[in-house]
């Protein structure tokens, strides 16, 4: 589908400079634009491409001063990223969506079922699960006993949802993710060397428009529920474990973890692999760098780096010092030196 430049400076409220009229039926990036194509420019660093792009449109801020004049048609908005984000929405709602039951799915007789749903090949539901109207579910996706599903949510291949386990409206889980797998819970058996497993009856409750990337592992709880506030969102890789609680509108980045019965308040950021340890509380607005170890309660809003980890302002005092240790520690091994000779002297 071709969308001119004016319908889509109409929809973003944007304005215009160039021709109104050029039209574009795909997206690039703005190194890689090519004719009929639109891109975006919201990081400087990618300034100098935008002089040679070879995209049609442009989407940029509107506060942005250009060097020099460009070819392509630009677009003015508030913010270029979030209006490029708009329209990537848009253009994959106007794709066409599967929809119907494969005859190669296993749908159990007790289970209930919405309306206006896709269910692919080989989609195993159980008994007495409940799936909501507008839903997909995706080849090979596997939905437990008892597991409830909201309004429009989105489960693709692989995913395995486990007994009892609730997922709300409008959530995405990604490829591979397992929902409802068993606590790490071992108890030592007295006079003995082994660990007796410890039966894990809790669920994991998800709220509302949450994101969970592929290959995400959500434990279920011992006992209760692990939980998922509204809105969060969840990259790659990442270890929740049982008994955990995530507040409202976190953001967790790939190959992060969260030990046992950890409490994460609203609107955290946790970086990258960084690591909490089980049984402490992170309070609302914190955020947690890449590769931090949490070995202990954050207050809200404080910022930690390293491991373990430590603010943010400490930790970059600190690593400014570990750079220069290996030049102070030959002065101080200069310094000795001389102070030997000098006592010889004496």
């Amino acid at each position: 589908m071709n969308f001119t430049a004016r319908q889509i400076a109409d929809f973003l409220q944007g304005t215009i400079e160039g021709d109104e009229t050029i039209t574009v039926n795909d997206v690039s990036k703005i190194e890689e634009g090519k004719p009929g194509t639109l891109a975006f420019l919201a990081n400087p660093k990618y300034e100098k491409y935008i002089y040679d792009t070879e995209a049609s449109i442009v989407l940029i801020s509107k506060d942005l001063k250009l060097e020099k004049e460009v070819k392509a048609t630009l677009i003015r908005v508030k913010d270029a990223y979030e209006a490029f984000a708009g329209l990537l929405d848009l253009y994959e709602q106007s794709k066409p969506k599967k929809s119907g039951v494969s005859p190669l799915s296993s749908i159990a007789s007790t289970a209930e079922t919405g309306k206006d749903l896709y269910i692919g090949e080989f989609v195993v539901i159980g008994e007495n699960a409940r799936i909501g109207d507008n839903v997909q579910l995706h080849p090979q996706a596997f939905i437990g006993d008892d597991v409830s599903i909201g309004n429009n949510t989105i489960i693709y291949p692989g995913v395995k949802v486990l007994k009892e386990c609730q997922i709300g409206d409008n959530c995405v889980i990604h490829a591979g993710t397992v929902i409802g797998s068993d606590g790490f819970g071992f108890a030592m058996e007295e006079g003995t060397e082994s660990r007796r497993k410890v039966p894990q009856v809790g669920n994991v409750i998800i709220g509302n428009d949450v994101e969970i990337g592929s290959n995400v592992s959500i434990d279920r709880a011992t006992m209760g529920s692990t939980r998922i506030g509204n809105g969060v969102k969840m990259d790659n890789l990442i270890q929740i474990a049982h008994n955990v609680e995530i507040g409202d509108h976190t953001v967790i980045v790939a190959q992060s973890g969260i030990a046992g019965s950890t409490k994460v308040g609203k609107k955290v950021i946790i970086a990258a692999q960084a690591g909490i340890v089980g049984h402490v509380s992170i309070g609302d607005g914190a955020i947690i760098g890449a590769r931090a170890g949490v070995p202990n309660n954050l207050k809200e809003k404080e910022m930690v780096l390293g491991s373990p980890a430590i603010d943010v302002r400490l930790f970059k005092r600190a690593a400014a010092v570990f750079k220069k240790l290996p030049d102070m520690y030959r002065q101080l091994y200069q310094m000795e030196r001389e102070l030997k000779e000098l006592k010889k002297s004496e």
